[in-house]
């Protein structure tokens, strides 16, 4: 009974195991080899190849293992080139309806009035601004923090526009940001909405903006920066 059984559970196993090694071989190809994106991809590519040739060979040599093997490495290289295709071939456009500001010194102050009239309501203050710099792929645009009248603060990309690619985040950095090394203290404001267009994004209250002063572009997938624009009051 225990030998009829084995064989299956082996089987069975060989699916998640083959997708496993699919992307651990994946994530160290891409993300840990290299921090150049273009030659990341084509490490992936590389990658993906190879692993195909091991499947089949697996396939072809024992016939228990064929698909399990060979059909888990079909879905996930699949899955995988169609998710990198489109990340990097196709552009994500969002138009959303940002908030705007005037500098903090611009900003009119509420004052007492008596005559009897009501005060003008506080407005938003702009509290940094900077322009996007590429650093590994071009990029445009404007980023700004603003705290709102009613309360918290967000981060405004406007004009904005990158490149596209896989698992693009939106971070504030403390300190310049200008390689990938230097990216090890900040806040993941969450995952960038389009690389072209106008976008909004909350800045956490605990968040000092005078230490995390950088705003990064950074591709998870492949631990690649793909471009910064320092804040200044």
């Amino acid at each position: 009974m225990i030998e009829a059984r084995a064989p299956l559970v082996l089987r069975l196993l060989a699916v998640p195991a083959t997708v496993a090694i699919v992307l651990v071989g994946l994530w160290a190809a891409g993300g840990l080899l290299t921090n150049d994106f273009a030659l990341a991809m084509l490490l992936t590519v590389g990658w993906l190849g190879l692993a195909g040739l091991i499947a089949l060979a697996i396939a072809v040599r024992t016939r228990a293992f064929r698909w399990p093997v060979l059909g888990a490495y079909v879905v996930t290289a699949v899955v995988i080139g169609a998710y990198l295709g489109r990340s990097v071939l196709m552009d994500d456009v969002v138009n959303e309806q940002v908030a705007t500001a005037a500098p903090a010194a611009l900003a009119p102050a509420p004052t007492a009035q008596s005559s009897g009239q009501s005060a003008p309501e506080p407005g938003n203050v702009l509290l940094r601004t900077g322009r996007f710099e590429s650093v590994r792929h071009s990029a445009t645009g404007d980023a700004r923090a603003i705290e709102l009248a009613e309360g918290g603060r967000v981060l405004t990309l406007t004009d904005f526009d990158v490149d596209n690619g896989p698992d693009l985040r939106v971070y504030v950095v403390a300190g310049p940001a200008t390689a990938e090394d230097t990216v090890d203290d900040f806040v993941d404001l969450g995952g960038l909405k389009g690389n072209r267009g106008n976008q909004q994004y909350e800045v956490p209250a605990d968040v000092d903006l005078d230490r995390y002063s950088t705003v990064v572009i950074w591709c998870r997938a492949f631990s690649v920066l793909f471009a910064r624009a320092p804040l200044q009051a």
